[in-house]
């Protein structure tokens, strides 16, 4: 199926502005997307931070809890699968799951956000839900820096790698890529804009 490809960051703020009548509701529902350190568990599995900071692969797979407003944050070298278990975890599909990789000679990250498909719920819901994540994403890098700050602390450069979101749907609309620029910037606010270009990808 195939998907659009947005090679910036800016596309963010034209979808932004382009859809500003919902988007407000939906912010002043849920309010300012804030990182607070203190609701972050981490859990480090097969990964020695202390011995071996920059192992790969490494990947991220944070969770949210409705009931405790925590989340949990998993950096092992590959999905922590039974984090994702529960029939509760199928039902919400809130996970965030992300991987660092080398690209040519370069290190990127890579983002995946479940919108809909699956089950029905999830497909009435997809536009609130590409709002949600959408908001919520930089607030999900800074988890990513924080809880594996040993990691940054030793290869600093990371913070200049690109970061890739791929949104996963089953409808074209939200079923993208994008590219949100250098990790620095991408925890930034989402007002930020830059040059954009587009092509086309499949998903795989």
């Amino acid at each position: 199926q195939p998907i659009s490809l947005s090679l910036s960051r800016s596309s963010r703020s034209i979808s932004k502005t382009k859809n500003s009548r919902y988007v407000s509701p939906v912010m002043r529902l849920f309010g300012p997307a804030i990182f607070e350190a203190s609701k972050l568990k981490v859990l480090h599995l097969g990964v020695d931070k202390e011995n071996h900071p920059g192992k790969l692969p490494r990947t991220y797979t944070l969770t949210h809890s409705d009931v405790t407003s925590k989340l949990t944050l998993a950096i092992s070298q590959t999905i922590n699968n039974s984090q994702l278990q529960g029939w509760y975890n199928k039902l919400q599909r809130d996970e965030v799951v992300a991987e660092w990789k080398k690209v040519k000679g370069k290190m990127s990250l890579h983002v995946h956000c479940h919108i809909s498909g699956g089950h029905f719920i999830l497909d009435l819901c997809a536009k609130l839900r590409y709002y949600i994540f959408y908001k919520e994403l930089p607030v999900v890098l800074k988890a990513f820096v924080h809880g594996d700050e040993t990691l940054f602390n030793t290869c600093p450069q990371l913070n200049d790698a690109l970061v890739w979101v791929y949104f996963h749907s089953n409808l074209p609309e939200f079923n993208k890529v994008e590219c949100w620029g250098p990790l620095k910037d991408a925890m930034a606010p989402t007002s930020t804009t830059t040059t954009t270009t587009t092509t086309t990808t499949t998903t795989t």
